[in-house]
C-alpha cells in the first residue's frame, strides 16, 4: 500500500492578507515605525544642532553616538531576559506594554522640545528608557507573528511586514526632515499620535499570544541559556545574524547622514530627508517585489551577494559630493539590504521551534537590533579620528571584508538554500 499524497496547501493559507489579525499587526507596525523614524530625525537633528553650537563636526558627531550608546546599553542589558519572557508569557500583551512605553518616551521627547533649550543629558535619559522598551518589543512582536499566519504563509507574512518598515523608514525620516524644518516640538507630537495608533492596532487582534506550556519548566536563567545554545549550534542562524551585526557596525549610515547633510553637501534638514527617505525608498521597492515573488532558491549564496552591494554602495556614499549621487547609492543600498533581511528572517524563522521563538529572537534582536545603536556609536568614534568621509570609505571597506570572511567561515549559511 502506497502513502497519499500530501494535500496541497489551501492558497488561503500561503497568503498572510487574508488574516483579519495580520492586518492590525502590519498597519500597527507602520504606525509604530513611523512614530520611531520621525522621533529619530528630530533627535537626531536636535542633538547634532545643540551639539554643533559648542563644538566642531568631529566632536559634535560624539554626541550623535551617544545617543546610539544610550539606547544599545538597556538592549544590551535587558533583550534576552525579555526573549525568555516572550516563550513564556503574552507575546500580544508584552508588545502593547512595550508600545505604550514608547509613546511615554514620545510624549517626554514633547515636553523637553516644547522647553526650547532641553539639555542633552535630558535628551540622553529619554534614549535609555526608548532603549529599554524596543529590547522587551522586538523578541515579542517577532515570535508572535507565526501565531497568527502560520507557516505556510509566514515567508511573504516577513515580506509584508518588510513593506510595514521600509514604507515607514521612507517616509518617517522624509516626514521628519520637512516637519523639523517647521517645528522640532511637533515633530514628536506627531510620533506620540502614532504610537497611539500602533497601541489601538493590537488592542484589537483576537489571536491569543500565549505561547503553549512547555512539559518540565525550566529556570528562568536556564531558560536563556538555552536560546544561546541553540543559536551557537545552529550554525546558519550564527552567521546570519553576527553577519548583520558586524556589517551594520562598520557600515550603518544613519548616523552619519545629518553630518553630510549639514557639513559635506549643505542640503539643510530637507535633504537630510531625503537622505534618511533614499535608503528606505530602495528597501520598500525590494520588499513589494518579494512580496509577490519570494525567493525560492541559493538563498545564501543571494544574501552573501546582496551584503557586498550594500557595503560597495556605503563606499560610493562616502566619496560622493553630489547629492543625488548620494541618495542613489543609499536607494541601491536599501535594496540591497532588503534582499539580505528579507533571507536572513525566512532562516531564522523556519530553523527554530515555536517554543524557542521568544528567545532567539531576543539574541537575533540583540545581534542585529541592537547593531544599530552600537553601530551609532562606532560611526561618531570613527568621525572624531577619521572625519565623516574616512568613517564612511572605511565602514564600506570594513563591510565588504567581513562579507568574504562570514562566507569561508559559515559554509552552511553559504549553501543554504530553499527558503519556501
Amino acid at each position: 500500500m502506497t502513502d497519499a499524497p500530501e494535500a496541497p496547501t489551501p492558497p488561503a493559507a500561503t497568503n498572510p492578507w487574508a488574516f483579519r489579525d495580520f492586518r492590525l499587526i502590519w498597519l500597527g507596525r507602520l504606525s509604530a515605525v513611523l512614530a520611531i523614524q520621525i522621533q529619530s530625525s528630530a533627535l537626531l537633528w536636535q542633538v547634532y544642532e545643540i551639539a554643533r553650537r559648542d563644538h566642531p563636526i568631529e566632536q559634535a558627531s560624539l554626541y550623535l553616538g551617544l545617543v546610539g550608546l544610550a539606547q544599545f546599553i538597556p538592549l544590551l542589558a535587558l533583550t534576552l531576559p525579555a526573549g525568555e519572557m516572550a516563550d513564556r508569557r503574552d507575546r500580544r500583551g508584552t508588545v502593547m506594554v512595550a508600545i505604550f512605553a514608547e509613546g511615554t518616551c514620545a510624549l517626554a521627547f514633547l515636553a523637553m522640545a516644547i522647553h526650547g533649550n532641553p539639555p542633552l543629558w535630558g535628551l540622553l535619559a529619554v534614549s535609555v528608557a526608548f532603549g529599554a522598551s524596543r529590547a522587551f518589543l522586538a523578541p515579542a512582536s517577532q515570535a508572535f507573528l507565526p501565531m497568527v499566519v502560520g507557516r505556510a504563509a509566514l515567508p511573504r507574512a516577513i515580506a509584508a511586514q518588510s513593506i510595514a518598515f521600509q514604507t515607514g523608514a521612507i517616509a518617517g525620516p522624509a516626514l521628519g526632515g520637512l516637519i523639523v524644518a517647521v517645528s522640532t516640538p511637533l515633530a514628536y507630537g506627531v510620533s506620540l499620535a502614532l504610537f497611539f495608533v500602533g497601541l489601538i492596532c493590537f488592542i484589537l487582534i483576537r489571536t491569543s499570544g500565549r505561547p503553549a506550556p512547555v512539559e518540565g519548566g525550566i529556570h528562568r536563567w536556564q531558560a536563556v541559556k538555552e536560546g544561546l545554545s541553540y543559536v551557537w549550534n545552529t550554525k546558519i542562524v550564527l552567521g546570519a545574524i553576527s553577519l548583520d551585526l558586524i556589517v551594520v557596525l562598520f557600515a550603518g549610515v544613519a548616523l552619519l547622514t545629518p553630518i553630510f547633510a549639514r557639513d559635506i553637501l549643505h542640503v539643510g534638514p530637507e535633504g537630510f530627508g531625503l537622505l534618511r527617505a533614499a535608503f528606505g525608498g530602495g528597501a520598500l521597492t525590494m520588499a513589494l517585489w518579494l512580496a509577490r515573488f519570494p525567493i525560492p532558491g541559493r538563498g545564501g549564496l543571494l544574501m552573501f551577494a546582496s551584503v557586498a552591494v550594500f557595503g560597495l554602495c556605503t563606499l560610493i556614499f562616502g566619496l560622493s559630493k553630489v547629492v543625488w549621487i548620494s541618495a542613489a547609492a543609499l536607494f541601491i543600498g536599501g535594496m540591497a539590504d532588503m534582499v539580505s533581511v528579507n533571507i536572513r528572517q525566512t532562516l531564522i524563522q523556519l530553523s527554530t521551534p515555536d517554543h524557542m521563538r521568544g528567545r532567539v529572537s531576543s539574541v537575533s534582536m540583540l545581534f542585529i537590533g541592537a547593531s544599530n545603536e552600537l553601530g551609532e556609536t562606532f560611526s561618531g568614534v570613527s568621525v572624531r579620528f577619521l572625519g565623516p568621509i574616512g568613517a564612511a570609505v572605511f565602514g564600506g571597506i570594513g563591510a565588504l571584508t567581513a562579507t568574504g570572511v562570514w562566507a569561508k567561515l559559515f559554509p552552511a549559511l553559504r549553501k543554504a538554500d530553499r527558503l519556501v
